[in-house]
């Protein structure tokens, strides 16, 4: 049985994740997670896209991805192949880095957009990892958070669904969100 496409237009934004084959680790280290973010600016230059935010866990991934004139397919074809090749040469192994195919979901309202980058910059705290999502280095979340610029994201639409100061706002929701979780 063959697998339903998945919806895309021009602008559309996904809220991607890819796991690691049986679960398995796809970053072993900051030397990993540095090459993914190199090859995503490398896939961005083939296929351009806008990212709102992301977060590398060990052994998973999300991506905040705002398309432009290509498929989120194309997109990340070129970005996990190109990740795949490279892993198993470095650690020399054989096989499939990631399980299956990524996984998307259309962002289709605000409050999905909102809570798909609350969702992505509290992993590392849902994980246990760290308290402050702040700490977490491969994640967008110091973008919003402070002064820190970072170039491989844009914080201009998620910071516009709020009041001045902006980043003081998403930042008090997020923190929220950890004394929930706490």
């Amino acid at each position: 049985m063959s697998r339903k496409p998945r919806n895309w237009y021009p602008g559309a934004v996904y809220h991607i994740t890819d796991r690691g084959n049986r679960q398995m680790s796809i970053f072993m280290d900051d030397k990993d997670r540095l090459k993914y973010m190199d090859l995503l600016e490398e896939t961005r230059t083939y296929f351009p896209f806008t990212l709102h935010a992301y977060c590398l866990m060990t052994n998973h991934l999300h991506l905040l991805l705002e398309t432009i004139n290509h498929h989120p397919q194309e997109i990340m074809k070129m970005l996990n192949s190109r990740y795949g090749i490279y892993f198993n040469y470095r650690h020399n192994l054989v096989g499939h880095v990631f399980q299956g195919r990524y996984k998307s979901a259309m962002v289709d309202s605000p409050e999905y957009f909102l809570n798909a980058s609350r969702y992505i910059h509290l992993n590392p705290v849902e994980g246990d990892i760290v308290q402050d999502p702040a700490r977490y280095k491969w994640s967008s979340y110091s973008a919003y958070a402070s002064d820190s610029i970072n170039p491989y994201i844009s914080t201009e639409r998620i910071l516009s669904y709020f009041p001045e100061p902006k980043k003081d706002h998403y930042r008090r929701i997020i923190e929220n969100e950890i004394a929930l979780i706490k």
